[in-house]
């Protein structure tokens, strides 16, 4: 196959609003030790885009500036020592950098095969909130079949991600907050048992009722603030409070004495700056017990709205607007 040298990416001119993203041209990058490049059919947008794009959140060291960590599309070109992948392949993958192109480098390990019952725009929407729920939920906060679980921010990608998977591995029952009532509806469409409306109702007192006083067994948080001691006063005993963002801020005043008394967990961690041995061992795990789930339709990733790539300041102002529910897209 016959590959150009230059390509269409959406750069960051300026560190700022959606409108410092523009269209640039690119060199094509070439695989290196282990990698395979994928022309790009579809590539997902995430919050942490968002933040790169405003300057706080740069790519790690040797990654491009490009913005983009998840893509759908076909292999066009093979680095030395990749065993699994043929050309034409079409693959969905989790990438540090560089989606938001029309060919992108992927660690081989990263890359999984793209379901056949999806398209290119719902197999883009899958790497970054499925491996990031998958190692969360179930690696760090080994939740468990008929344990109890509680998102916050439901509607998110990673919360529409984290009540289906919940729901298929069978924990329950299922508490989410979203911030309006039609919010809150899809989230009980998609399997959360409870959905709270936090801008009208206090998650803490719906648990609490809901569960008998006991509490829920994991909650993944990505709000942080005063959310923090508010989830060990919605945690049972011996519950996981798993952090993976801090929406409204990384400090907070809490009484750790409720980490005592209820024996918690309180872990986290973020994905992005992970080795890429991790992140080949989580695409196993995903592969082995998600994949099934995806193929039998049981889970099936929720899409909001698509961009064209050259449109992908219009993606983040949707964004950043909240009102999305599930996962935006950019297509190629």
């Amino acid at each position: 196959m016959s590959l150009p040298t230059r390509m269409t990416a959406i750069g960051i001119s300026a560190f700022g609003p959606p409108e410092m993203l523009k269209a640039e041209e690119r060199p094509v990058p070439q695989p290196g030790e282990g990698e395979i490049l994928v022309k790009v059919e579809a590539a997902g947008v995430n919050r942490p885009d968002v933040v790169q794009r405003t300057g706080n959140y740069p790519p790690p060291p040797g990654i491009t500036d490009i913005p983009g960590l998840e893509i759908s599309g076909e292999v066009v070109a093979l680095g030395p020592n990749v065993a699994r992948w043929k050309l034409g392949d079409r693959v969905t993958a989790l990438v540090a950098g560089g989606g938001y192109a029309q060919y992108c480098v992927v660690p081989d390990v990263q890359a999984l095969p793209t379901p056949a019952n999806l398209s290119a725009v719902e197999a883009a929407a899958i790497p970054e909130t499925f491996f990031t729920v998958w190692h969360n939920v179930f690696e760090r906060g080994q939740l468990k079949a008929g344990e109890s679980f509680l998102v916050h921010g439901g509607s998110s990608g990673i919360g529409t991600t984290a009540i289906m998977l919940a729901k298929a591995f069978g924990a329950g029952p299922i508490f989410a907050t979203a911030g309006s009532a039609e919010k809150c509806d899809a989230c009980v469409r998609i399997g959360a048992d409870v959905a709270i409306n936090y801008k009208t109702e206090d998650f803490v007192a719906v648990v609490k009722d809901r569960t008998g006083g006991k509490g829920v067994n994991v909650i993944l948080d990505m709000v942080g603030g005063d959310y923090v001691e508010r989830n060990y006063d919605a945690a049972a005993l011996e519950a996981r409070v798993v952090q993976i963002a801090f929406l409204h801020g990384a400090k907070a005043t809490v009484d750790f004495r409720k980490i005592m008394h209820k024996r918690l967990y309180h872990t986290g961690s973020g994905l992005r700056p992970r080795p890429v041995a991790d992140k080949g061992r989580m695409a196993e795990a995903i592969e082995e017990k998600v994949w099934p789930h995806i193929l039998a339709g049981r889970v099936k990733p929720v899409i909001d709205s698509t961009f064209p790539l050259a449109e992908a300041a219009r993606a983040h102002a949707r964004m950043e607007a909240g009102a999305h529910i599930g996962k935006i897209v950019l297509t190629l």
